[in-house]
Parts: C-alpha cells; structure tokens; sequence
C-alpha cells in the first residue's frame, strides 16, 4: 500500500523520541505536574514502547504489526487529545507544549485513519 514504508520509518523514528520528549514535559515544571508524571508512567511510555515494537512488526511485514499500531496510536490519542485541550485552558500555551501536544493527537488521528484501511487487513503469518 502507498504510503506503507513512510509511515512504518516515521513512527519508528516519532515513537524512539518521544521517550526523550516526554521526559522532557515531565520535568517542565508546576503546572499539571501531577498530571505529567501520572501521563508519562501509565500511558505515555508504554505507547510509545509500543509503538516502537509495531515498528518492528511493520518492518517486518506482519499482520500483527497493523494491530500493533492500531493499539499504540489508539493509546497516544487517549492520552495527548485530553491532556492537550486541558492543559490549553489551564495553562494557555498554544504555542509550546499545548499546542505541539496537540498537533501530536491529530497527527495520531490521521496515522490512525490510515493504519485501519482495509487493505491493511489481509492475514499475513
């Protein structure tokens, strides 16, 4: 499918930095710390560890890759969407965390439309 190898290195490379990256919003300071951390351990990590081990399985070209990212996108989205819009109203940064934060869900959106075409469900052991 179009677009297959693309997004399979993009996820790769977006899930291997966002380890650094949410250690980064973790530190960032008072504001929702609480929240960042609980974020970081129960959700963001393990997406993002997730999303590195569909990597592999795409690479590999298995039909357990395609639901692999489905869960890991499905797992972003759960956690930057809520996390995003709400640390916009307490905090109003559009343009830093908030908004990349953001930016991140609708990108996850759209990988995630793509990641449940129909062509990508043909079984594949």
């Amino acid at each position: 499918m179009r677009g297959y190898w693309t997004l399979t290195c993009f996820g790769l490379v977006s899930n291997t930095l966002a380890i650094p990256f949410i250690a980064f919003v973790v530190r960032s300071g008072p504001p929702l710390q609480v929240a960042n951390i609980t974020l970081a351990i129960s959700l963001g990590w393990p997406a993002a560890v997730t999303g590195i081990v569909a990597s592999a399985g795409l690479f590999a070209q298995r039909g357990w890759g395609v639901i692999l990212s489905i869960v890991a996108l499905s797992m972003t989205l759960a956690g930057t969407l809520p996390y995003g819009i709400i640390r916009l109203i307490r905090v109003g940064d559009l343009f830093g965390i908030s908004g990349l934060t953001l930016f991140i869900a609708i990108l996850n959106l759209f990988a995630l439309l793509y990641w449940c075409k129909r062509g990508h469900r043909r079984i594949r052991l």
